[in-house]
């Protein structure tokens, strides 16, 4: 049998396709924000999750292996508890774009890698030192800035895409812990597959008619979703997470432009703030996890 060829590392060309993948996943929430204006948020998740599921599928049937070795796993109680986890992040950060819009949303939602680091430690074992420790209590400081707890009222809303955030910050570090023992390509494979099962477990008692021309942004949804997931793969497939992933922050003005030119949200000035000492934050530690890893 013959072995698959490691892709040819190509920084610049990984950082083009991270660069794409978030515009593309801006645009993605952008039309899941106008589906669940007028739609249940439930039905419009899972309807997006079968084309995911599909998609997850084919490219499993193409592998090595094909969908068997796609689905071998000795962990799959943890497995399953990924796929149920993202599935409900994205059903909360929808939620969120309803509430608060593109902007407000991916502002706070930007927290998550710091959550990632600040978790690390007492769930993985990995070590966090002084310096990063430091820079995710900054990034504290940048949220508590956009939420403005104790200025005015308090908007609860608010709180919705810290949820998404924390939820997903859990679920990136399941990912790390299954990568102990399964491949990335597992991973994918019960993400997707796990999720549409769930997700149809969930969303089918809340079907409702779709308008014709809501179908159409329906299947750009899904089209958007399917085509984001291809263009992470591909960005990981040729450059190292750590020269790609700083690019992630793009998604939030990416969204914030989107939010501001579709649907007439504005930019406050807090959240301005806020967000740039959130992303500051996570652009640091970013940083100090590839200075650790080189060293």
């Amino acid at each position: 049998m013959t072995q698959r060829m490691p892709a040819v590392q190509n920084t610049t060309l990984g950082i083009w396709l991270m660069v794409a993948t978030t515009l593309v996943f801006a645009l993605q929430d952008g039309v899941s924000r106008h589906l669940a204006t007028e739609y249940n948020v439930l039905m419009v998740i899972m309807i997006r999750y079968w084309f995911f599921a599909a998609f997850v599928v084919a490219v499993a049937a193409r592998q090595a292996g094909g969908i068997r070795q796609a689905a071998a796993t000795r962990q799959p109680w943890l497995q399953i508890g990924r796929g149920v986890l993202l599935a409900g992040e994205v059903c909360v950060m929808v939620t969120a774009f309803v509430l608060l819009g593109l902007t407000e949303s991916h502002a706070v939602f930007a927290v998550y890698p710091l959550l990632i680091a600040a978790l690390s430690g007492p769930l993985l074992g990995e070590r966090v030192g002084w310096r990063r420790w430091a820079a995710i209590g900054v990034g504290f400081v940048g949220v508590l800035v956009i939420l403005q707890p104790g200025y005015g009222v308090f908007d609860p809303a608010a709180l919705v895409p810290l949820l998404a955030a924390t939820m997903f910050a859990l679920y990136g570090l399941l990912t790390r812990y299954a990568a102990r023992q399964d491949s990335a390509a597992v991973s994918f494979f019960w993400t997707g597959t796990v999720g549409a099962v769930f997700m149809t477990a969930v969303g089918i008692w809340f079907w409702e008619p779709m308008r014709a021309p809501d179908w159409g942004w329906m299947a750009a949804l899904c089209v958007t979703s399917a085509f984001s997931h291809w263009l992470l793969i591909k960005a990981y497939e040729v450059a190292e997470a750590s020269a790609v992933q700083p690019f992630a922050y793009l998604q939030l003005p990416f969204a914030a432009a989107l939010g501001m030119a579709v649907f007439g949200e504005t930019l406050r000035a807090n959240v301005a703030i806020g967000a740039a000492i959130v992303v500051g934050a996570g652009l640091f530690t970013l940083w100090r996890a590839r200075q650790r890893k080189g060293s």
